[in-house]
Protein backbone atom coordinates (compact mmCIF):
# COMPACT_ATOMS: atom_id res chain seq x y z
CA UNK A 1 0.00 0.00 0.00
CA UNK A 2 1.17 3.54 -0.95
CA UNK A 3 1.76 6.29 1.87
CA UNK A 4 -1.29 8.80 2.04
CA UNK A 5 -0.38 11.69 -0.19
CA UNK A 6 -0.51 15.22 1.53
CA UNK A 7 -3.12 16.86 0.31
CA UNK A 8 -5.36 19.99 0.07
CA UNK A 9 -8.96 19.70 -0.10
CA UNK A 10 -10.20 23.46 -0.90
CA UNK A 11 -13.51 24.65 -2.95
CA UNK A 12 -13.44 25.63 -6.21
CA UNK A 13 -14.94 28.85 -5.65
CA UNK A 14 -11.86 29.63 -3.94
CA UNK A 15 -9.64 28.37 -7.00
CA UNK A 16 -11.44 28.88 -9.71
CA UNK A 17 -8.17 28.54 -12.07
CA UNK A 18 -8.59 24.76 -11.48
CA UNK A 19 -12.53 24.82 -12.78
CA UNK A 20 -11.47 23.72 -16.63
CA UNK A 21 -9.37 20.44 -15.12
CA UNK A 22 -11.64 19.44 -12.79
CA UNK A 23 -14.21 19.66 -15.41
CA UNK A 24 -12.24 17.30 -17.86
CA UNK A 25 -11.51 15.28 -14.92
CA UNK A 26 -14.80 14.22 -14.36
CA UNK A 27 -15.90 13.97 -18.06
CA UNK A 28 -13.58 11.62 -19.02
CA UNK A 29 -14.14 9.13 -16.01
CA UNK A 30 -17.53 9.49 -15.90
CA UNK A 31 -19.26 11.15 -19.56
CA UNK A 32 -17.12 10.36 -22.21
CA UNK A 33 -19.07 7.99 -24.13
CA UNK A 34 -22.98 9.76 -23.23
CA UNK A 35 -24.20 11.55 -26.35
CA UNK A 36 -24.48 15.08 -26.20
CA UNK A 37 -22.21 15.05 -22.95
CA UNK A 38 -19.70 17.65 -23.09
CA UNK A 39 -16.53 18.86 -21.29
CA UNK A 40 -17.85 22.05 -22.11
CA UNK A 41 -20.60 21.58 -20.27
CA UNK A 42 -19.51 19.84 -17.44
CA UNK A 43 -17.21 23.48 -16.68
CA UNK A 44 -20.72 25.22 -17.04
CA UNK A 45 -21.92 22.99 -14.57
CA UNK A 46 -19.35 23.20 -12.41
CA UNK A 47 -19.49 27.02 -12.47
CA UNK A 48 -22.98 26.43 -10.50
CA UNK A 49 -20.63 25.94 -7.40
CA UNK A 50 -19.85 29.51 -7.02
CA UNK A 51 -20.38 29.48 -3.21
CA UNK A 52 -18.57 27.44 -0.04
CA UNK A 53 -21.80 27.18 1.87
CA UNK A 54 -24.70 26.06 -0.32
CA UNK A 55 -25.63 22.99 -2.62
CA UNK A 56 -24.20 23.10 -5.17
CA UNK A 57 -20.57 22.72 -4.29
CA UNK A 58 -17.34 21.22 -5.62
CA UNK A 59 -14.36 19.96 -3.54
CA UNK A 60 -11.01 20.13 -5.05
CA UNK A 61 -8.03 17.68 -3.79
CA UNK A 62 -4.53 19.59 -4.73
CA UNK A 63 -1.32 18.12 -4.43
CA UNK A 64 2.05 20.10 -5.43
CA UNK A 65 0.04 22.16 -7.76
CA UNK A 66 -1.81 19.51 -9.84
CA UNK A 67 -5.40 18.37 -9.32
CA UNK A 68 -5.48 15.04 -7.72
CA UNK A 69 -9.56 14.83 -7.23
CA UNK A 70 -12.49 16.23 -7.39
CA UNK A 71 -15.93 15.70 -5.57
CA UNK A 72 -19.39 17.60 -5.64
CA UNK A 73 -22.40 17.70 -3.74
CA UNK A 74 -25.61 18.60 -5.61
CA UNK A 75 -28.81 18.39 -5.33
CA UNK A 76 -30.28 15.38 -7.15
CA UNK A 77 -28.11 12.92 -9.32
CA UNK A 78 -31.20 10.12 -10.44
CA UNK A 79 -34.05 11.14 -12.41
CA UNK A 80 -35.91 8.81 -10.99
CA UNK A 81 -35.54 9.29 -7.03
CA UNK A 82 -36.05 13.10 -6.85
CA UNK A 83 -36.98 12.78 -3.24
CA UNK A 84 -33.22 12.10 -2.07
CA UNK A 85 -31.33 15.02 -2.15
CA UNK A 86 -28.67 15.97 -1.82
CA UNK A 87 -26.26 13.33 -3.92
CA UNK A 88 -22.51 13.08 -3.65
CA UNK A 89 -21.92 13.31 -7.38
CA UNK A 90 -18.43 13.20 -9.97
CA UNK A 91 -16.29 12.11 -7.13
CA UNK A 92 -12.68 10.94 -9.21
CA UNK A 93 -9.18 10.70 -8.06
CA UNK A 94 -6.68 11.02 -11.01
CA UNK A 95 -5.54 7.79 -11.69
CA UNK A 96 -1.27 8.44 -11.02
CA UNK A 97 -2.78 9.69 -7.53
CA UNK A 98 -5.45 6.31 -6.71
CA UNK A 99 -4.99 4.61 -3.68
CA UNK A 100 -3.18 7.31 -1.57
CA UNK A 101 -6.40 8.25 0.56
CA UNK A 102 -7.23 11.13 -2.00
CA UNK A 103 -10.51 9.79 -2.28
CA UNK A 104 -11.18 8.99 1.08
CA UNK A 105 -9.87 12.87 2.01
CA UNK A 106 -12.12 14.37 -0.84
CA UNK A 107 -15.30 12.21 0.69
CA UNK A 108 -14.64 13.15 4.07
CA UNK A 109 -14.80 16.20 3.52
CA UNK A 110 -17.77 16.60 1.17
CA UNK A 111 -19.49 15.10 4.33
CA UNK A 112 -17.90 17.86 6.55
CA UNK A 113 -19.64 20.08 4.29
CA UNK A 114 -22.20 18.71 4.51
CA UNK A 115 -23.26 17.96 8.34
CA UNK A 116 -21.94 21.83 8.46
CA UNK A 117 -24.42 22.82 6.60
CA UNK A 118 -26.88 21.14 8.36
CA UNK A 119 -27.59 18.27 6.29
CA UNK A 120 -29.37 14.55 7.42
CA UNK A 121 -28.17 12.73 4.51
CA UNK A 122 -26.39 12.30 1.58
CA UNK A 123 -27.37 9.99 -1.39
CA UNK A 124 -25.38 8.49 -4.29
CA UNK A 125 -24.79 5.65 -6.49
CA UNK A 126 -22.06 3.71 -7.27
CA UNK A 127 -20.78 0.20 -8.77
CA UNK A 128 -17.76 0.28 -6.05
CA UNK A 129 -19.50 -0.20 -2.57
CA UNK A 130 -16.66 -1.31 -0.75
CA UNK A 131 -14.52 2.26 -0.80
CA UNK A 132 -17.90 4.04 0.62
CA UNK A 133 -18.81 1.33 3.26
CA UNK A 134 -15.05 1.58 5.07
CA UNK A 135 -16.03 5.05 5.39
CA UNK A 136 -19.51 4.70 7.07
CA UNK A 137 -21.85 4.38 4.11
CA UNK A 138 -24.86 1.84 4.00
CA UNK A 139 -26.53 0.71 1.40
CA UNK A 140 -30.12 2.10 0.37
CA UNK A 141 -31.06 0.45 -2.62
CA UNK A 142 -29.61 -2.36 -5.36
CA UNK A 143 -31.55 -1.49 -8.36
CA UNK A 144 -29.89 -3.83 -10.41
CA UNK A 145 -27.01 -6.20 -10.22
CA UNK A 146 -23.53 -4.62 -9.51
CA UNK A 147 -25.05 -1.20 -8.88
CA UNK A 148 -26.10 0.59 -5.72
CA UNK A 149 -27.52 3.70 -4.75
CA UNK A 150 -25.75 4.40 -1.01
CA UNK A 151 -26.15 6.87 1.49
CA UNK A 152 -24.30 8.65 4.42
CA UNK A 153 -26.50 9.43 7.52
CA UNK A 154 -25.23 12.48 9.86
CA UNK A 155 -23.55 11.33 13.03
CA UNK A 156 -25.30 12.03 15.95
CA UNK A 157 -24.72 15.62 17.74
CA UNK A 158 -22.35 14.82 21.11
Amino acid sequence: MKPPLPISVVHLCQVPQWRREAAALIHKEFWLTVPDASEDGMFKRLGQAAQADCVPLCLLALHEGELAGVVNLVDNDDEEHTDWHPWLAGMVVAERFRGRGVGSALVLGLLAQAWKLGIERVYFGTDGPGFYTRLGAVHHLQPRPGFWFMRFERPPAP
